[in-house]
This record gives C-alpha cells, structure tokens and sequence, in this order.
C-alpha cells in the first residue's frame, strides 16, 4: 500500500492491487453486516461485521466497531473490535486499534496505538533447540 506520492506528501493509501470497489463516505453511518469479495475504504462511521476479501483501508475519519476479516487491514483512523489479517495489518501514524489483532505481519508506525493482543498467524511449527549436552 503505497503512502507517500512523488511530491513527498503523504497520499491516501491505496489496495496493494486492483483498484477501490467500495467506499463508505465521511459523512456516512452504517450499521450492519457488509461482505465484499474486492477492496474496500471505510472513512464514515460502521458498526457491524466486515469480511472483504480484498484489502480494508480504514480512513482517517473512519470509524469503526466491528469484527473484521480481510486479506490487508491498513488502519489510519480509529477501529474497536476484532481484527483478523490474513495477511499483514498496519496502523499508521494516526491509527488506533482496540482490541486483538491476528496477522501473518503486523506493522505499527510510530504514533500509532494498539491496545489488545496480538497473535502470529503461522501454520508452521516453531524450530525446537535441543538442549546442550553435559561434557
């Protein structure tokens, strides 16, 4: 997800590929259940259960209360609830997570707040060491 534009400003975040399907407006409040197969931009207020298949950019101005799955969270707003990346989770410098995070990658800017738990999500087994054996 790019964030910086050639003039060195900070851009809006982008889904790391495709283009933005769905985009709920600052000035927009949902409660509700929302499913979304593409990328998805939340800059409004929801509150509810999001799965996107896609990539979830929670806005600046986004405010959020849900449950949420999606394959890349990226998170510059503030977010109450149940993260689930199935692939790696930011928060930027003006995010603020409450609440547990599972990630395969977990990125939290400087400025950022995360209050909850955090858990790897890795199907593997961690390398056992064996213990060194007495001369």
């Amino acid at each position: 997800m790019g964030l910086i534009g050639n003039s060195g400003k900070k851009a809006m975040p982008q889904p790391a590929s495709g283009r933005m399907e769905t985009v709920i407006g600052a000035n927009t409040s949902i409660v509700g259940s929302i499913k979304s197969d593409g990328h998805m931009r939340i800059d409004g207020s929801f509150e509810g259960d999001i799965e996107v298949l896609g990539d979830l950019i929670i806005g600046a101005t986004g405010r959020v209360i849900a449950s949420i799955k999606a394959t890349n969270i990226h998170v510059s707003g503030a977010v109450k609830g149940e993260l689930h990346a199935t692939s790696q989770l930011q928060i930027s410098h003006s995010g603020k997570v409450w609440g547990d995070i599972t990630a395969t990658a977990l990125q939290i800017e400087p400025g950022g707040v995360f209050r909850g738990q955090s858990a790897m999500e890795d199907t593997d087994e961690p390398l056992l060491l064996e213990a060194p054996k007495p001369a």
